[in-house]
């Protein structure tokens, strides 16, 4: 194996995606361009923890380590996607750390198309494209695309190809190890913590910390570096649509209160816009046109930017009255091997 050694972070919390989690480690295994090592990182559950530790250590007597080892550990920080994260940043011994959710499965070729990015030295970062699996079988006819990032998937209006951006997504991602050395690990206290709200950003508020240490500094979208990402059926209402632009709008104003409005709502001003007024053309449109969910699109756009605005005052007003903290952790890594 040429390059750079990459390690896969694969955070998880709940036994009830067992299954997701062990077909993510699974698409990881069949990787074109094999990783280093797989980390599992398990979110305060002992249970859980063990059980996959059990796994995965049959696994390997049985079938040897082709693919990369399974390491199963424990989140050593406060719980929390975030602390989780920095946990395996801490122990990858990969030049490379890219990351995986629990519940997706990456297509064969996407830690290729993440290596390949790294021969450019300024390359700090590389996201990828990551497309939604819905339990229905199908998209809600309401949902509109401008908005997949409510459940955690690529949206329209982001560029095609492979591209410089301000960020990438953090559940279809890699970052070089030093990067953290110069920024620090992700947030704690702004991302998801298990089953609470819906919070997000954490991968915004580190890749403007990481350009801001390093000016010079590229990250990237390549969107041939694929991931499925499955949608449960609870998350394909309204309901959720409208705690997760709450959410949303309480995270945005966490990473403006730090990093400062101008760089911290850089992208989500031409979103704003000129994709979302787009989208709700498209949407009446549509309705026009008689074709299905149309007026739904436009009116869940216009519920969706209200919702996330609304968020967005009580979260700046909490951030400036100290209700709302985050810290940024150092991550001390393992020697390498």
């Amino acid at each position: 194996m040429s390059g750079p050694g990459i390690s896969v972070v694969i955070c998880a919390y709940t036994e009830d995606r067992w299954e997701d989690i062990l077909a993510a480690v699974s698409s990881v295994r069949a990787q074109s361009r094999p990783a280093l090592e797989t980390l599992l990182v398990v979110d305060h559950n002992e249970t859980l923890r063990e059980r996959l530790a059990k796994e995965y250590k049959e696994y390997e007597e049985c079938q040897g380590a082709s693919g990369g080892r399974v390491r199963v550990l424990a989140n050593a920080g406060p719980r929390g996607l975030s602390a989780g994260r920095n946990t395996g940043i801490a122990a990858a011994r990969g030049e490379i750390v890219a990351f995986l959710d629990d519940d997706a499965v990456a297509e064969r070729d996407w830690l290729r198309h993440f290596a390949e990015a790294y021969t450019d030295p300024r390359v700090m970062a590389v996201g990828g494209r990551t497309e939604p699996v819905w339990a229905s079988g199908r998209r809600p006819d309401w949902f509109p695309e401008e908005f997949d990032w409510v459940v955690g998937c690529t949206y329209r209006g982001l560029p095609r190809g492979r591209v410089r951006v301000r960020n990438v997504l953090g559940g279809n991602a890699s970052f070089r190890r030093s990067a953290f050395d110069l920024a620090g690990g992700f947030a704690t206290g702004i991302g998801r913590d298990g089953d609470k709200r819906p919070l997000g950003c954490e991968e915004t508020e580190l890749c403007i910390r990481l350009t801001r240490a390093r000016p010079d500094a590229v990250l990237l979208i390549d969107d041939r570096a694929v991931i499925h990402h499955r949608v449960p059926e609870a998350r394909e209402h309204f309901r959720y649509f409208r705690t997760r632009a709450w959410a949303e709008g309480l995270s945005k104003a966490l990473v403006a209160r730090s990093v400062g409005a101008g760089k911290g709502l850089e992208s989500e001003r031409r979103y704003a816009t000129r994709v979302l007024p787009a989208g709700v053309a498209r949407g009446l449109r549509d309705a026009l046109l008689a074709r299905s969910g149309g007026a739904g699109r436009a009116g869940a756009i216009v519920a969706g930017v209200l919702t996330a605005a609304g968020g967005y005052v009580v979260g700046s007003v909490r951030a400036r009255r100290g209700q709302a903290t985050f810290r940024v952790p150092e991550v001390e890594v393992t020697a390498r091997e």
